[in-house]
């Protein structure tokens, strides 16, 4: 066994102390577990309140707009433009006919806004939608 205290102060150490590296591994990790549920949200939205919870569907069919009160548009949680978003939302619908586009708009938001995303929607032969609120109390 070796000991530290009596080695000659020129002879270099030839072994990694591990300690300050694993420290930094379990900082990192602790830092990502805490700021992953904030990363959920791409636009911070105050829906309306009425309706009830309701079923759950199937999470592939499930395609998300959300509107902001600024008019600012986000698919999936990616900030686009109205025509992208709807081209996105054809192709999605060719490829996946059971399609629900679930529109989230800001209780603030204008009323044209969602009505130029129902009207691409329409034009496109895509009639499932909803529009969602937070359950009443």
């Amino acid at each position: 066994m070796r000991r530290f205290s009596q080695r000659h102060s020129l002879v270099t150490l030839s072994d990694i102390n591990i300690t300050p590296l694993l420290d930094l591994a379990f900082v990192l990790l602790i830092i990502f577990v805490i700021t992953t549920p904030l990363l959920e949200k791409s636009i911070d939205l105050n829906l309306p309140r009425a309706g009830q919870t309701e079923k759950q569907l199937d999470r592939r069919d499930i395609r998300v707009v959300e509107i902001s009160n600024t008019g600012y548009y986000a698919l999936d949680k990616k900030r686009l433009s109205l025509p992208q978003i709807i081209s996105s939302l054809a192709e999605d619908f060719r490829s996946n006919p059971n399609m629900v586009v679930y529109i989230r708009a800001d209780k603030d938001s204008r009323y044209d806004l969602v009505a130029q995303l129902l009207d691409g929607c329409q034009r496109n032969h895509i009639t499932r939608y909803s529009l969602r609120t937070n359950p009443a109390p």
